[in-house]
């Protein structure tokens, strides 16, 4: 079964200065991480209704099944995009693990 690991981001001191790294830096070492099909990292603009919301970005990491997830989390290419994400994580930034039910 198809999971997602969904990372969501708190919105940084700097934007501009976090999305020149997370873009030249944070997204290509995820395209390294083995087994991934497909990454998918959208702005937020706000909430229903043009709400605030804390939140910056949202990204999301597919991948066939949880073993392969583990794997990749589990290598080289994982350790060093974890490494990175907790240098530049905003506070309130999290992971959810999900199975693609539909």
């Amino acid at each position: 079964m198809t999971v997602k690991m969904t990372v969501v981001y708190g919105t940084p001191d700097d934007p501009a200065k976090f999305q020149q790294h997370y873009f030249d830096v944070h997204v290509p070492l995820c395209h390294k991480l083995p087994g991934l099909q497909r990454i998918e990292v959208a702005k937020v603009t706000g909430g229903p209704m043009g709400t605030p919301s804390p939140y910056h970005l949202v990204t999301e990491l597919y991948f066939s099944d949880q073993a392969s997830l583990d794997a990749a989390m589990g290598s080289e290419a994982g350790a060093e995009t974890g490494k990175d994400f907790m240098a530049i994580a905003p506070q309130g930034s999290f992971m959810t693990v999900a199975d693609i039910v539909d």
